[in-house]
């Protein structure tokens, strides 16, 4: 009889040894990072897409980006003038909270400001966004773009909410629907429904927090 993977004993010691050297290595990259690079920029972004940060990454091939373990990057910075790494540091540390990663780079910094500033990507809301537009769909066959909707979909929507049946075979709404009206949150069915129906009402940025140069940190 195979072995029950239920009894398999985990080693917590490991575990721990692990995630400390893990932490201790982020640690030494970031402190390796600020020898190296002449700015580092703090950013925020909202809602991260890994696939506009990648293409972000892609356009700063020589730069260095981290994002996530604010607290483990902080301690890198130094949380207090005493711990500073360098000179003026912990106030970046200090920011370092939330949806909040660091840019090392030696791009000059109006090439930086005028980049992040122009980078923009449509993108689908989230629940809990607010709707920026007033979608509706018409009485009858249910389109998706210029295609009808496939009928094995008509459970789904009227799980989301939308009155549909099939109707030899194709998904129908027998009277008009609105997805969501401008101004109003957005439920998670309601940022389902649009995404299933292509509306992307968001828009993917990353703002430019401040900047650390020289010892000295300028706010945008």
């Amino acid at each position: 009889m195979p072995k029950s993977k239920r009894s398999t004993v985990v080693s917590l010691t490991q575990t721990e040894k692990k995630g400390r050297e893990g932490k201790e290595k982020l640690i030494e990259e970031v402190q390796a990072a600020v020898d190296r690079y002449d700015y580092l920029w703090l950013y925020s972004v909202k809602d991260m897409r890994n696939t506009f940060l990648k293409e972000i990454r892609n356009d700063f091939k020589t730069s260095r980006f981290f994002y996530g373990k604010n607290r483990v990057m902080a301690k890198a910075l130094g949380n207090t003038v005493e711990e500073e790494y360098k000179p003026g540091l912990s106030k970046i540390a200090k920011e370092l909270h939330s949806e909040v990663g660091l840019l090392f780079t030696n791009e000059p910094y109006d090439v930086v400001v005028q980049y992040f500033q122009s980078y923009t990507q449509p993108d689908y809301a989230r629940s809990g966004s607010i709707a920026t537009q007033t979608i509706s769909l018409p009485e009858g066959p249910v389109q998706r773009g210029v295609d009808p909707m496939p009928h094995n979909m008509e459970p789904l929507l009227r799980q989301l909410g939308m009155p549909t049946i099939l109707k030899n075979g194709i998904v129908t709404l027998p009277v008009p629907y609105t997805i969501c009206r401008e101004g109003e949150t957005l439920s998670t069915s309601q940022a389902h429904l649009l995404k299933l129906f292509y509306h992307q009402l968001a828009e993917f940025r990353v703002q430019l927090i401040c900047c650390y140069h020289n010892g000295e940190v300028k706010e945008l």
